[in-house]
């Protein structure tokens, strides 16, 4: 079944159960996706990949504003985009623990042969393909950087 498909189920959901906040989010998500099909104009829809990249720059958008606008105190602000984060995180995998992904990295690294710092951006790549949406960039970049700086 589709994202879409559970997004327009998870929508209907919360219609009926008169549910504000988790149906704003789950617009959004829904808004994406046709936006991303419209671009697309592929009669097949979007694969797995495509929904998982939508999902992990939507969840990260979020809490980039998150961020800004607790620093500017705009708490109500915020509140709406946490609760929208929420809703989107549901339909993202399970985030790997630090210690699952410093096990990932470190298998990574061995992989590449990866020695240094010099290594990194081979790392990276490998590390952002293999992790996609299992793990923030952000936190894939820093583990990455703490392991190959002895």
């Amino acid at each position: 079944m589709s994202l879409k498909t559970d997004i327009e189920k998870e929508i209907k959901q919360a219609m009926l159960a008169k549910q504000k906040d988790r149906l704003r989010g789950l617009r959004a998500i829904k808004s994406l996706i046709m936006l991303e099909e419209t671009k697309t104009s592929n009669d097949a829809g979007l694969t797995d990949a495509e929904e998982l990249q939508i999902l992990t720059k939507a969840a990260k958008q979020r809490r980039d504003s998150i961020e800004i606008f607790e620093k500017q105190g705009r708490k109500d602000l915020a509140s709406l985009e946490i609760t929208e984060l929420e809703v989107i995180s549901e339909f993202l995998p399970k985030q790997l623990s630090e210690e699952e992904l410093t096990a990932e990295l470190e298998a990574i690294i061995s992989a590449t042969g990866a020695s240094g710092p010099k290594d990194m951006g081979k790392v990276m790549g490998m590390a952002t393909k293999k992790l996609a949406g299992k793990a923030d960039g952000k936190a894939i970049s820093q583990k990455v950087k703490s392991l190959l700086n002895p």
